[in-house]
């Protein structure tokens, strides 16, 4: 195997900066407040750190409507601040991560208030427009992601424009050049500020189809999901191998795409050393209880047939990046829901959950990616009424559930489970108000368990989940496993049990196992070539090979005596 690259042997960690550490009062978190826990970073063998938007913003979606691609927002701080945390996190060997969200901008963007003033200004074309139908309504029948049509009227020009998202977030033109050339521009200027590398938001949707049509509605009022109007349109690879020439190439930096929808079948076009970035994140595992894609009322909701499908997709995204790319192994997100509500029944234990989730996550073949709070086991929320939620997606679910036929209990527990809302409650930090996040109000309720679940008080208990990923990052990143765990091959075992995920990672003289019960009842198990195997690591205490209890997570290895 060729020398793995420094985004390769490291973890990730996903900082949502709303909700990371206040350090001024104000009731949302900042960059000084990051700086001031890179230490704690780096206890958990992270490398390089993942900021969502940090730029100047309306804050419709918390930051992912950019009103200017090459600045910071006044509620972040500085760009001095911002240049001080990269210098900080360099010097500790952890790098920044910037969010590219370059499908659209903010419409408070002065690049869309030129383009909405008229159809003969200077950025007129840099947004998608067209005209209404001939009966005045929208151009097609397209539901945004957020709910609601996918077009908006602009009254200065007399027509409609696209917005994939939210209506203050207007779809950026990448058919004409200039918008290309400026989105590279804005990218080239933070590499010169030093960052370690790209997640890029939303990319398979930048390239529209030649011909805007209805779509076979998919719900009662209409509408079809614009993702299965638009996503990865034939075409798109042109602009992202583009893209990769004019930014990304000759930097020693990583890129991971944010890319729903692209199959693993399909990554090595995506990824490696002919693709566009070097890993993506791609959805299958995270989408499992979704029929209908975007739907949150249509959702299957946890079944213990979920297991079965985790495994299956798993094991193909494993194989797929074997000889194209490298995996982001991740679970959680900005976006998602808490893993431990996700593939466990309701009344699993939660802290074993979030062992069990760690030990699948860092033991995979790829780069591990935590997402703040995860080391902790957090769980979701729940909120009372929908007036308490933040999340702009929470609310267009809502409401198309309601006219869907759903009474507003029914439609409230639809929130309570999806809701972007449950990743991004204030960090954890200490016992004390607040948890620690702020000396204000902070801008979402902290959990009620906080004190339990906390740095302070998981940092002091050998078997808290926090502890559980300290250990598993060091077996990881450095010792006898750390080899196989970053370089091995990936073979899936125990394929046909519906409740138990298994796996083996080899390479040379040594393979490390993999076991995981997801069931809420003891498993046995028939695995003979973990007779001369020995314990390294167990979610809990006492593990007997052959027999896993409820949610038990177990790491063997074993020494081979050649080299294979």
């Amino acid at each position: 195997m060729n020398e793995l690259k420094w985004w390769q042997k490291t973890n990730v960690y996903q900082v949502y900066p709303k909700s990371f550490l206040d350090t001024t009062g104000s009731g949302t978190g900042d960059i000084k407040g990051i700086t001031a826990k890179l230490d704690y970073l780096k206890t958990l063998g992270v490398g390089a750190v993942w900021l969502t938007p940090v730029y100047p913003s309306p804050m419709v979606d918390n930051g992912y409507d950019i009103a200017d691609f090459t600045a910071i927002d006044p509620s972040y701080g500085t760009m001095e601040d911002m240049e001080n945390l990269i210098a900080e996190g360099k010097r500790r060997g952890i790098r920044m991560v910037m969010d590219l969200v370059y499908n659209h901008s903010s419409d408070k963007h002065p690049w869309f208030i030129d383009s909405a003033s008229s159809r003969d200004s200077e950025h007129a074309d840099w947004y998608i427009w067209r005209d209404a139908k001939p009966d005045g309504s929208a151009p097609t029948n397209w539901r945004s992601i957020f709910g609601g049509s996918a077009w908006t009227w602009c009254e200065a020009r007399q027509q409609y424009y696209l917005h994939t998202f939210a209506a203050a977030q207007p779809d950026l033109n990448w058919e004409n050049p200039a918008v290309r050339r400026a989105l590279y521009d804005a990218a080239n200027f933070w590499l010169d500020k030093g960052v370690g590398g790209f997640r890029i938001d939303a990319i398979v949707y930048i390239k529209k189809p030649e011909a805007f049509v209805d779509g076979e509605p998919d719900s009662d009022d209409g509408m079809v999901n614009i993702h299965s109007m638009i996503a990865n349109t034939p075409g798109i690879l042109d602009f992202l191998y583009e893209f990769k020439e004019q930014v990304f190439a000759g930097h020693d930096i990583f890129t991971v795409a944010e890319a729903n929808g692209v199959e693993p079948h399909e990554l090595d076009k995506w990824v490696g050393e002919k693709g566009a970035f070097d890993m993506l994140f791609e959805f299958s595992h995270m989408n499992l209880e979704f029929p209908d894609g975007e739907l949150w009322s249509h959702a299957t909701g946890y079944t213990p047939e979920i297991i079965p499908e985790l495994k299956k997709v798993l094991s193909a995204s494993q194989h797929a990046t074997a000889d194209n790319g490298w995996y982001p192994a991740f679970f959680e997100n900005h976006d998602q829901m808490r893993c431990v509500e996700h593939y466990f029944p309701a009344e699993a234990d939660k802290k074993l959950a979030a062992k069990a989730m760690a030990a699948v996550l860092m033991t995979l073949r790829g780069t591990p990616f935590i997402y703040q709070g995860q080391e902790l086991g957090l769980g979701n929320t729940a909120w009372e009424n929908i007036e308490a939620y933040n999340d702009i997606s929470s609310h267009g679910q809502y409401e198309l559930a309601l006219a869907e036929g759903k009474s507003p209990a029914e439609a409230m527990t639809i929130v309570h489970r999806y809701s972007r809302d449950n990743a991004r409650t204030p960090m954890q930090w200490t016992r004390g108000k607040n948890a620690g996040f702020s000396a204000g109000v902070p801008w979402l309720p902290v959990h009620e368990d906080y004190a339990c679940q906390c740095v302070e008080s998981e940092a002091l208990t050998e078997d808290s989940v926090l502890s559980w990923y300290r250990q598993l990052s060091a077996l990881r990143q450095s010792g006898e496993a750390a080899g196989v765990l970053q370089q091995g091959d990936y073979t899936e075992l125990l394929a046909d049990n519906p409740a138990i995920m298994a796996f083996r990672r080899r390479f040379g003289c040594r393979m490390v196992y993999t076991l995981v019960n997801f069931s809420g009842q003891r498993q046995t198990y028939e695995l003979p070539e973990l007779e001369e195997a020995r314990l390294l690591s167990g979610s809990i205490p006492d593990s007997q090979q052959g027999s896993l209890r409820p949610y038990e997570a177990v790491i063997y290895i074993k020494e081979t005596g050649e080299r294979l």
